[in-house]
């Protein structure tokens, strides 16, 4: 059985009846988690082999764990600071944000591979333009080369934990005020001030990164459709222009801002013509269950093939206390989140 391109949640800490069944479904692909399906590390590891001895190959199985204050996974993990502070640490010094931030990678990934999960949705590019409170200190910086060079440091950090990178959110989401979970935003900048937002992708397909969520923002200038169910920037710009070979992710077609160009099966069709590789729906089994029903569409070869290389691998001792390596990074990350901010002017990172 192969990948399908259908990304599904659960409800609880362990697979019930009904998750097996649906996450056998050859539509089904990977699984996101949740903080809801988090009581401790023993108990995650538990339900990820339980996840990943469903299918042949394994189902990827996937988390938001970016630090601050989007990190699903807390008791017994490490507190990750905010993206904006090593930003902040890069304007002071950038040969130690840099530092830091591969360190911090590292930290992240090499924590949930001890666990067994896959893939954590990070780095965030976005671009801190000041604007849009959803993105705020989940963006490394407000300059173009300076997210460059912090996200390829991170994604370094996690590939040597095992664990390959997805920059998010694809082409910026950081221009915009409207949140796309609760509303339909619409960036108006013509592409040349566009053109700064995709400058960190450049940076990081330069290095080998492997995957792209992309977001549900609409840009006018390019396509009256949301980037996420675009063929003009999944296929046109990301694929074309920055011939990107990865995996793409459309962002979670439950949101607001997908919801309103049709119902589950439609957002998931437009996707996959666009050329999006997953289609993740959460918090809604409902339109799962409709979505697998209605959805008849071949699955990519290709896409199997990008889905296959994200599985985690061997990069970091899972006996990581003992790891000097593991402990200096945990001293970098307290040292981060317990130091007071010190507020720069000119409209750096604080």
């Amino acid at each position: 059985m192969t990948l399908g391109p259908v990304m599904a949640d659960i409800a609880g800490i362990a697979l019930e009846p009904q998750d097996r069944e649906l996450l056998a479904h050859p539509l089904v692909g990977s699984v996101i988690l949740f903080t809801r399906n988090f009581e401790s590390v023993e108990q995650l590891s538990r339900l990820v082999a339980e996840i990943h001895a469903i299918r042949t190959p394994a189902l990827l199985v996937a988390v938001d764990q970016e630090g601050g204050r989007v990190q699903r996974f807390r008791d017994g993990f490490t507190r990750l600071p905010a993206a904006r502070e090593i930003g902040r640490r890069y304007s002071i010094s950038a040969p130690e944000g840099i530092a830091l931030a591969r360190q911090l990678g590292w930290l992240m990934a090499a924590e949930l591979r001890a666990a067994g999960v896959d893939l954590s949705f990070a780095p965030c590019v976005d671009l801190d333009y000041g604007v849009n409170q959803a993105i705020g200190d989940r963006a490394l910086h407000a300059d173009a080369r300076a997210v460059g060079d912090l996200a390829v440091a991170w994604m370094l950090g996690m590939r040597e934990a095992g664990m390959e990178a997805t920059a998010k959110h694809f082409p910026g989401h950081g221009a915009v005020a409207a949140d796309s979970h609760v509303a339909s935003p619409v960036d108006r900048r013509d592409w040349a001030d566009i053109e700064a937002d995709l400058s960190p992708y450049r940076r990081l397909m330069a290095n080998g990164l492997a995957a792209v969520m992309a977001a549900h923002v609409v840009f006018p200038a390019v396509d009256p459709l949301p980037a996420s169910l675009s063929p003009r920037w999944i296929g046109g710009v990301l694929r074309g222009q920055l011939g990107f070979q990865g995996a793409a992710f459309a962002d979670d077609l439950s949101m607001a801002g997908a919801a309103a160009f049709g119902d589950i099966a439609t957002r998931a069709e437009q996707a996959l013509a666009a050329g999006c590789d997953v289609l993740p729906v959460c918090n809604d089994r409902a339109a799962v269950v409709r979505l697998l029903d209605a959805l008849r569409v071949p699955i990519s070869p290709v896409s199997r093939m990008r889905l296959a290389r994200l599985h985690g691998r061997d990069g970091a001792d899972r006996a990581l206390a003992q790891d000097p390596r593991w402990q200096a990074a945990v001293a970098a990350a307290r040292d981060c989140v317990e130091r007071p901010a010190l507020h720069l002017e000119g409209g750096r990172p604080a």
